[in-house]
């Protein structure tokens, strides 16, 4: 049986990692609105946006971000396209409809994979797209570009590529403008990779042979598809049990043998 160990709410490290992006005295120009259904995804992005310099204001239903991104002002709109109420998609179009939101960088995270999806998000007004699970550091860099490039050059010929736990994820083909530009998208194809900075957070677990803790060393990302992923978290003991196994599907614990760990 898995135990987890109950500690207080604090920042996960590659969060408590990120430095102030924009200067303190411009943090009131940089409001951005989160708009993402899960709780603890929502709060992930939330304390990230923070950390670098920016205001944050939460919806988690597409009317509530409806409301709260006509009357708030928001400097940048971030958005899963499954929402409750009203979806990503009519969510951006009404923000692109509307002359007080117009010209509002989109920035689109969502777990649609398939191509006609997310050409879809970028025809309803979405100047990037980034697929669930995307890497802190890309979700930062992305609303860096956004904010900070002029309105005409967000959606930039595909040389944008987002690091993940050293591996490159490569814009998606998209049609090209009538301007000459590509829409960016950083959408990812299924792959599998290694990561220690997983979308979904690595529990704080006990050792099932000592009950001492377990340190967390890295992620696997993988499954059968694009639709069906999975995450398996590596941890060692600290009095050298072992290393351990962590299966987010499951929530199961194993302890790996000595070929499975040199692997």
């Amino acid at each position: 049986m898995t135990k987890t160990m109950a500690r207080p709410a604090r920042l996960r490290p590659d969060v408590e990692r990120v430095t102030t992006v924009f200067h303190d005295d411009t943090r009131r120009t940089r409001r951005i609105l989160v708009v993402e259904p899960d709780d603890e995804t929502r709060a992930l992005y939330s304390q990230l946006l923070q950390r670098a310099g920016c205001d944050v204001v939460e919806a988690s239903d597409g009317r509530d971000a409806l409301v709260k991104g006509l009357t708030q002002s928001p400097t940048l709109v971030m958005t899963e396209t499954r929402l409750p109420m009203v979806d990503g998609y009519a969510l951006c179009e009404v923000l692109r409809a509307d002359a007080t939101t117009r010209t509002v960088p989109i920035l689109v995270i969502t777990t649609e994979t398939g191509l006609a999806d997310l050409e879809r998000a970028r025809a309803a007004g979405a100047d990037a797209i980034l697929v669930k699970p995307a890497p802190l550091d890309a979700v930062l860099n992305e609303v860096r570009r956004l904010l900070t490039a002029p309105p005409e050059s967000r959606r930039t010929p595909a040389t944008a590529t987002a690091a993940a736990g050293g591996h490159q994820t490569q814009p998606a083909s998209m049609p090209v403008r009538s301007n000459g530009y590509r829409e960016t998208v950083l959408a990812r194809a299924h792959r599998r990779f290694e990561t220690t900075t997983p979308l979904a957070h690595p529990p704080d677990l006990l050792c099932p042979s000592c009950d001492g803790p377990l340190n967390y060393e890295k992620s696997y990302v993988g499954g059968v598809s694009a639709q069906h992923r999975e995450q398996w978290d590596y941890y060692t003991c600290v009095r050298a049990c072992g290393t351990f196994q962590y299966r987010q599907r499951t929530r199961k614990v194993r302890r790996l043998n000595e070929a499975e760990s040199r692997r």
